[in-house]
């Protein structure tokens, strides 16, 4: 029998198995609404790591208002290329929303080096007028949740929600810190963990909420 015959499953039973196995892992989380509990659900699933249901933040009202932006078409911001993969397009191609990164952009590279930053600084500056209303996404970079803080904070942007989810040491902690102190709606997760997947699960999780509203 080879490993693939022993524990492998099929597509549909791993994503029940897998879902039954995070819901048995979370610890009761009455705080939460129940949309909020599957968005908390899925990025579980993501990072494999139930520990991190406690570092978890949802402002209030977070996911209805990205919910909303995403039911009227809202366009979707990533930092980086990976949280824009992770992002089901099969979702995307029901909800009609589009989705767009700058990071590999020469003109970026450009940008950054001349004004002394980091690419993905750089790619949200870029994308600064095309923020209003949008859900963006930071799943890597704290420089890039730090630029777009600033952005609102100057009233340059008004984005409808953001998923602040970068992972790392430098900058990192404190780039959540300043987020979870402002107004705008907001999903976060504190510390040094979070990361593309999560960034995406959370994407991915708000998709599937408005589809199942829609039916």
């Amino acid at each position: 029998m080879t490993l693939l015959q022993r524990f492998g499953l099929t597509p549909d039973e791993i994503d029940r198995r897998s879902l039954e196995m995070v819901e048995d892992a979370i610890p009761p989380t009455p705080h939460l609404t129940a949309r909020e509990r599957y968005v908390l659900g899925r990025i579980v699933r993501a990072e494999g790591e139930p520990q991190i249901v406690g570092a978890v933040r949802f402002s209030d009202g977070a996911v209805e208002r990205g919910m909303a932006a995403i039911r009227t078409g809202a366009t979707i911001v990533t930092d980086v290329r990976m949280v824009e993969v992770g992002t089901s397009k099969a979702l995307l191609r029901r909800t009609g929303n589009p989705i767009t990164t700058m990071i590999d952009a020469p003109s970026i590279a450009e940008r950054a080096k001349r004004e002394g930053i980091t690419r993905s600084a750089a790619a949200i500056r870029e994308l600064t007028p095309q923020i209003d209303g949008a859900v963006v996404a930071v799943g890597n970079a704290p420089t890039a949740l730090l630029a777009l803080l600033d952005c609102v904070d100057e009233g340059t942007a008004t984005p409808a929600l953001i998923i602040g989810m970068p992972v790392g040491f430098v900058a990192c902690a404190e780039s959540k810190d300043e987020l979870v102190k402002r107004s705008v709606p907001h999903i976060t997760i504190l510390g040094n963990r979070g990361g593309s997947s999560a960034a995406a699960a959370t994407l991915n999780a708000l998709l599937s909420l408005t589809m199942e509203d829609a039916i």
